[in-house]
């Protein structure tokens, strides 16, 4: 498994690689960090892939991969590599499967807090709220794209 990551100073990325490297172990899946510093080195990133015989990527989300989306799912589909991404939006432009908490959720949560604070609640009394909605979608156009057959699921039959 590879997992593509923006190298910038002061990335939170490399702690996200460090903590999947964790879990790959304990999945004992070998995985390769593909670290990329501008869109210039996408090429050579998928190129050390395809040399090491990656069957699966992981893009880490930040913003860097966010405005490069595109350009990082589409070689992903092209060569046959399924992607995870943590975000609906790189899913619904190419990525296999996306699994992360529902980002219109965040935002309409952030107007409650904005909406309390300027009725003069203090910041500091509001409490800290983690996600609590998640979506996990798969693309199907990029999923026959890549040779996968995803089954059918009528709405109800869990899994």
């Amino acid at each position: 498994m590879a997992v593509l990551w923006h190298a910038s100073p002061g990335s939170q990325d490399e702690d996200e690689v460090k903590e999947t490297e964790i879990a790959a172990r304990g999945l004992k899946i070998t995985m390769q960090a593909v670290p990329v510093r501008g869109p210039d080195e996408f090429q050579e990133a998928f190129a050390a892939m395809k040399r090491t015989n990656a069957n699966a990527l992981v893009i880490t989300f930040g913003s860097f991969t966010n405005f490069h989306r595109r350009q990082l799912v589409e070689p992903a589909a092209k060569n046959r590599l399924p992607s995870m991404c943590e975000v609906a939006d790189f899913a619904y432009d190419g990525c296999l499967m996306s699994y992360g908490p529902e980002l219109l959720y965040f935002w309409t949560r952030a107007a409650t807090f904005v909406d309390k604070i300027l009725k003069g609640s203090k910041p500091a009394d509001l409490p800290v709220e983690g996600p609590k909605k998640f979506e996990f979608i798969i693309n199907l156009n990029t999923a026959k794209q890549i040779g996968l057959t995803i089954p059918s699921q009528r709405a109800g039959e869990g899994g």
